[in-house]
């Protein structure tokens, strides 16, 4: 969490408060560092790679619409 909280440019405190959120979602799961037991490593659960893929795929959709839209402008 002090990796991603630092990553992220947030308080510790937020990012473990979202991370819990998201635990508890089915979003992201916690385990054990092998080789540091004071480490938690996150991953995103099935479902939370299901709902990124989603996401990703709708910004796409959507800065594509953006795009266009300006290209539109730039003929004017």
């Amino acid at each position: 969490v002090t990796e991603l909280a630092a990553r992220l440019r947030l308080a510790q405190q937020t990012v473990t408060d979202l991370v819990a959120r998201a635990e508890q979602a089915g979003l992201v799961a916690r385990e054990q560092s092998e080789t540091d037991a004071r480490v938690a490593v996150l991953r995103l659960t099935t479902e939370g790679e299901r709902r990124l893929a989603r996401s990703i795929h709708q910004h796409e959709t959507e800065r594509e619409h953006l795009r266009t839209m300006l290209r539109a402008l730039d003929t004017d």
